[in-house]
């Protein structure tokens, strides 16, 4: 709108979106284990065989995860020779997914290596970035070098989450591991809230009141005054001193029967 009739001009311009919170995961695994066919699966829903197993980058897409937006980003890693120089992603990453190749028996001792280190890192962090393990291939099963079981106990072993995905199948199953990775990170930021102090009030009865208490005058008698104490919220409850155990026994012919004996706690009222 023009300015020339003295209104201010307006502006077509949006204020700029609330940054999104971010979840930063990071993909470990030997050479061939199915990294890049993983992200690429995730972030396209298209499955591409061949790749530069030199290339390293990061990549960003934004997610809704249980209904709550975030801002995914994801570190395809590029080792070589295993788990080597890992502190640009150590410090950098919330999660980590690590990957072997179910048909790759080498693979899956490769794995075992990347989770001792971020073990040991762990110990040395204080926070703890949560870890998933994941078999890739899935549809290579015919030529399966690592059974299931032994995938579990690995994931056991290191306390992580355990999956079986396949990137050129089951989409839902591969975004089902990149969510499951952003929810542990978010069950462990809450977990990391520090603890309020608990604070017990207890609650005292008050004092007694002293009542005034008029009478009438009748036959030129005097105004007198008396203060009473009210005791609706008081019972009368001996010390334990003054409480004595008194044992009452049956008659004669319940005697018999050996009928058992009743102890009371003399000087309490039941209410």
């Amino acid at each position: 709108m023009s300015s020339m009739f003295g209104k201010p001009r307006t502006s077509s311009e949006r204020p700029p979106p609330s940054p999104l919170p971010e979840c930063n995961v990071a993909i470990l695994g030997c050479r061939g284990a199915g990294k890049s066919a993983l992200t690429v699966k995730f972030l396209t829903k298209r499955f591409i065989s061949e790749y530069d197993p030199n290339l390293e980058d990061t990549y960003s897409s934004e997610e809704l995860v249980d209904q709550q937006p975030v801002l995914l980003k994801v570190m395809d890693t590029a080792d070589q020779d295993g788990p080597r120089n890992c502190e640009r992603y150590l410090c950098w990453a919330s999660a980590f997914l690590v990957v072997y190749s179910i048909d790759n028996r080498k693979s899956f001792e490769g794995s075992q290596r990347y989770l001792e280190v971020l073990a040991l890192h762990a110990r040395g962090c204080q926070r703890r970035c949560p870890v998933l393990l994941l078999g890739n291939k899935l549809d290579m099963e015919q030529y399966r070098q690592v059974p299931s079981a032994e995938g579990m106990s690995l994931a056991s072993r290191f306390g992580c989450l355990f999956h079986e995905v396949s990137a050129c199948q089951d989409f839902a199953r591969v975004q089902h591991v990149f969510h499951e990775a952003v929810r542990e990170v978010r069950r462990q930021a809450e977990w990391d809230l520090p603890v309020r102090p608990l604070f017990i009030s207890e609650e005292r009865p008050c004092p007694p009141v002293a009542t005034p208490v008029v009478l009438p005058t009748h036959h030129s008698l005097a105004t007198c005054t008396f203060n009473t104490l009210s005791t609706v919220n008081y019972k009368e409850i001996p010390s334990v001193a003054q409480a004595k155990l008194v044992t009452v026994k049956s008659s004669r012919a319940q005697s018999k029967r050996k009928a058992p004996t009743l102890t009371l706690l003399k000087g309490f009222k039941i209410f």
